[in-house]
């Protein structure tokens, strides 16, 4: 549905996105992930019709983003990190407000509006003034905000920013509501965890570029290095450490404090099922249990830089 081509934004001599291409697919959940200063904000502005790109291009359904800007906003909803409220408005009129600044009219409005207050949560607080509302609350509203002319595509930079755990829950949990709606979503986060428990699909940004993207398991594979194995074996454990150490796919063996082979082990899935195999024919394993590299892992190594040395 979505797809970004060689995207560049410079200021001056400094380029914040350095030709980054990626496609989000329609129905999807796309996790951009980065560390401070790394594009993300920037490509996500372009992608909102923000900001000017100084090269590249945007397709949404195959036409670009900028030949129709009229139009691309009518399939987009943007969600900054920073929204402003009118503390002195009710929720009921911020909604009205936003609707039809957005080109809504007020009977469409007043029509989707309870709509929108349940599925974010806040049926209950339609005529509280929004300077009573909690963080977590008001980042709900200004995402029924982004969703009152109906988009196709929503764009939220860092939505769970500053939020507790429930809240944080909360929204995860609106956002597969969406996604079963049929919306596409393109989000940022510094919290790992959660983009990989909710993302279909991810991308790095590191110094405006993308080294990796596409679905999350993919990813996870493609820069997965070595398996940490945790093997227990019921008997014979002398043996069977000597064993392990035989094979070719076995880096180290260790055993920790609660009796069980840590493995490190280089090979693949199928390999990993063929050492399963042949070491159950040998010895009594009552444990076998692959830990890779999980998504913080993978983004601490993309983004590690070097130290500065002065």
């Amino acid at each position: 549905m979505i797809k970004v081509k060689n995207l560049v934004k410079k200021y001056g001599n400094f380029t914040a996105v350095n030709d980054i291409s990626f496609e989000v697919n329609k129905g999807s959940i796309f996790g951009l992930i980065g560390p401070n200063g790394a594009g993300k904000t920037t490509t996500m502005r372009i992608m909102s019709t923000l900001l000017t790109k100084t090269d590249g291009d945007i397709e949404i359904g195959g036409q670009s983003l900028f030949s129709d800007i009229k139009r691309s906003r009518r399939m987009l909803g943007y969600m900054p990190d920073f929204f402003g409220v009118y503390d002195d408005l009710k929720v009921y009129e911020y909604l009205e407000f936003y609707g039809e600044a957005s080109g809504c009219t007020l009977a469409d409005v007043r029509k989707m509006s309870p709509d929108l207050l349940e599925l974010v949560g806040l049926n209950h607080k339609r005529d509280d003034y929004v300077n009573n509302l909690s963080r977590g609350m008001k980042q709900r509203l200004c995402l029924a905000r982004t969703l009152i002319h109906q988009p196709d595509v929503l764009i939220l930079d860092e939505p769970a920013s500053g939020l507790d755990p429930r809240a944080r829950v909360e929204l995860r949990n609106i956002l597969r509501e969406l996604r079963k709606m049929g919306k596409t979503v393109i989000i940022s986060s510094h919290i790992l965890l959660e983009l990989s428990e909710l993302c279909t699909d991810i991308g790095i940004i590191v110094n405006g570029q993308m080294p990796i993207w596409g679905p999350i398991d993919q990813v996870l594979s493609r820069v997965q290095g070595d398996v940490l194995l945790d093997i227990k074996v019921l008997e014979n454990i002398d043996e069977a450490k000597v064993w392990l150490l035989e094979q070719s796919s076995i880096r180290d063996v260790n055993i920790n404090n609660l009796g069980s082979f840590e493995v490190l082990f280089s090979g693949s899935d199928h390999e990993i099922g063929q050492l399963l195999r042949e070491m159950s024919n040998r010895f009594l394993v009552t444990g076998f249990n692959p830990k890779k590299q999980n998504l913080e892992e993978i983004f601490m190594q993309l983004t590690e830089v070097e130290k500065y040395e002065g």
